[in-house]
């Protein structure tokens, strides 16, 4: 494309996308990577063109479209929109998101994602439609297939030289596929200061690209979703997958609340290895078939090939534990998103120890096909760690959708690592979830006989955990399947998962769980995760200490809004309550009620002190 005769840089997104347009004849097939690396002044300047000018086709093709969640009541407003101006403020809304989520965009102009932002879509039909169900390894393979003639794509700067930084994912696969004449397209990037320069493969020169936005006026901060607390129940699963990681493996975890329990237990597990033992012996139930336990000090260290780069492994990389070399690299990631926190520290680390870390495409590290005799010698003892939603009593995982057929988030890169673990020697695919969870208001089994929708079919069943231990599935009878996923299901649900497995024949009439596994509640739990061994926010948080106290508050809350007794005892206590502490006085004026005004006001006030009072007296609260 002769697009790149021109000058590379250029201040105004409005100028690119009429490049853009002219070169491709008004014809643009736009992927904008998956999550972070997104170019959004320049996404935005084409969809506005193509909004004014219909005979231009705008295609949009990409995944993890990032944008805050959709706030609800009155109290829950109060609460997050300044921890989300925190975190998130000054990150450019896409206007291709805000048109398809009202429902309102040009005919012209066609927006698929083959990833939400979990839960996001739920309600928007127009989403759930245009959703491509697929692998993330095949996901290029789409794009190319569509006729993708523009990536656009914030990238680092450092003189003349750029860095991929967030997503060297798809776009190293796309660049080899265009140096080998299968795709024909336009790299576009947009300077964002506040990406770390990661350097290695991720590293690119100025003649790769045809246009770079660089200006100050479309600098932005980056989105940087606050970590969320992690429950007992998320810390006893993160013990559990932690007594599974050999020591000299190779591991993968991802976002969110398990992934940071397994960081911290490993972290446990190398610093005191005693209390890690004394702590996993009191989680173990008596019984219960699993994998040998590993325990101990990290000698040789482990290495990461994982498809999404989290703080866990910067956690695990300043303890020591992160530190088997593979390439030159301790870790391979393909993209990365966290906290704003996550990203000063990569651009603040050492530059020799984040030259360890190396950023590649996908198509490396999720799958074992291209240099596979050294990726098999490389990645030994892995355990890939992966959520889900629900596991069936027969082995299958639903992680992505549900069985109306509506995306919750999408398949990834799941099905990529259970298939790995399957074909690796020593390998284990690691499906975490917890045993419960609520559903509108209601107490609700994430263990079930069966479910109209799955992600990862039962004969690949492998191992699954939840916060009551591990189930060891793989080469298993689906009779030992059942009797094994019984024993780490919640012993309020026990009796209905046997009759189901019982009418369906797929349990001996007779067979029933020892007494020992029937004691899987969350009582148990409580005590055997001592507090100071494992806070609510092992690695740091963006909540204001005050913050910390209202939101577990505040969730129960919402819980109880399902029911009008529950809402009423919590306000007639709240009502009730005479004098405040400070730390209640404080939790009040941060929501903007410490002198309220009118019924609503004061409904409010008595709400937030009934349930600050009720959570600090639960024994399972933190």
């Amino acid at each position: 494309m002769g697009i790149a005769a021109l000058s590379l840089y250029v201040s105004d997104p409005d100028e690119i996308a009429r490049r853009i347009i002219e070169e491709t004849g008004g014809r643009i097939v736009l992927g904008l990577p998956l999550g972070l690396g997104k170019a959004p002044h320049i996404a935005n300047a084409l969809f506005e063109h193509a909004r004014r000018d219909r005979a231009i086709s705008l295609s949009i093709f990409t995944a993890l479209t990032l944008e805050p969640p959709a706030l609800g009541s009155e109290l829950e407003r109060r609460f997050l929109e300044p921890v989300f101006e925190r975190t998130m403020g000054g990150y450019p809304a896409f206007a291709y998101a805000k048109a398809q989520r009202e429902d309102d965009l040009p005919p012209n102009i066609v927006v698929n994602e083959f990833f939400f932002q979990a839960g996001s879509r739920l309600g928007n039909a127009a989403a759930q439609r245009s959703y491509i169900s697929i692998n993330y390894t095949h996901a290029m393979r789409a794009l190319i297939d569509q006729g993708v003639n523009v990536i656009a794509q914030i990238v680092a700067r450092r003189r003349e030289s750029f860095s991929l930084s967030c997503n060297t994912d798809m776009t190293l696969d796309l660049l080899a596929a265009r140096d080998a004449g299968k795709a024909d397209f336009l790299l576009v990037g947009q300077v964002n200061d506040e990406l770390p320069f990661m350097t290695g493969p991720a590293e690119l020169p100025a003649e790769r690209f045809a246009m770079v936005l660089d200006s100050a006026e479309t600098r932005f901060p980056l989105f940087g979703p606050p970590k969320q607390p992690v429950s007992p129940a998320q810390h006893a699963i993160g013990m559990h997958v932690a007594s599974l990681v050999p020591d000299g493996g190779s591991l993968q975890i991802g976002i969110g609340e398990i992934g940071d329990a397994v960081a911290h237990s490993l972290i446990l597990r190398h610093e005191e290895p005693t209390r890690f033992d004394a702590v996993l012996d009191s989680l173990t139930t008596a019984g219960i078939k699993r994998p040998s336990i590993e325990s101990g000090r990290f000698e040789t260290g482990l290495y990461a090939p994982t498809e999404m780069l989290v703080d866990g492994f910067l956690e695990l990389l300043r303890a020591g534990i992160l530190r088997r070399e593979v390439e030159a690299a301790v870790l391979h990631g393909g993209f990365f998103i966290g906290p704003r926190a996550f990203y000063r520290a990569l651009r603040e680390m050492d530059e020799d120890m984040r030259a360890r870390i190396h950023m590649r495409e996908i198509s490396w590290i999720n799958a074992l096909y291209g240099e596979e005799e050294a990726k098999r010698e490389a990645r030994v003892g892995a355990r890939f760690v992966n959520s889900a939603m629900m596991v069936t009593l027969l082995g299958a995982t639903i992680s992505d959708g549900l069985e109306d057929g509506r995306v919750v988030s999408g398949v990834g890169g799941q099905y990529n690592f259970v298939a790995q673990a399957l074909e690796l020697e020593g390998a284990r695919s690691v499906i975490t979830l917890a045993a419960t969870r609520q559903h509108d208001g209601e107490l609700r089994s994430n263990i079930v006989w069966s479910y109209g929708h799955e992600t990862i079919p039962r004969h690949l069943r492998d191992v699954v955990v939840t916060e009551y231990g591990i189930a060891d599935l793989r080469g298993q009878s689906d009779e030992e399947v059942v009797r094994r996923l019984i024993a780490v299901a919640d012993s309020r649900f026990q009796d209905a998962l046997l009759d189901a497995a019982r009418e369906a024949g797929k349990l001996d009439p007779d067979c029933s769980p020892p007494e020992a596994q029937r004691r899987n509640l969350p009582e148990q739990l409580a005590s055997a995760l001592p507090l100071a061994n494992f806070p609510p926010y092992p690695s740091g948080t963006d909540f204001t200490p005050v913050e910390q106290m209202l939101l577990p508050a505040l969730t129960s809350l919402a819980g109880a809004a399902r029911h009008p007794a529950a809402l009423a005892a919590t306000m007639a206590r709240g009502l009730a309550a005479g004098t405040l502490s400070v730390e209640e006085d404080a939790a009040l004026a941060r929501m903007g009620l410490s002198e309220p005004h009118g019924v609503r006001e004061r409904s409010y006030r008595a709400l937030v002190i009934g349930a600050l009072r009720t959570i600090s007296e639960a024994p399972y609260s933190r």
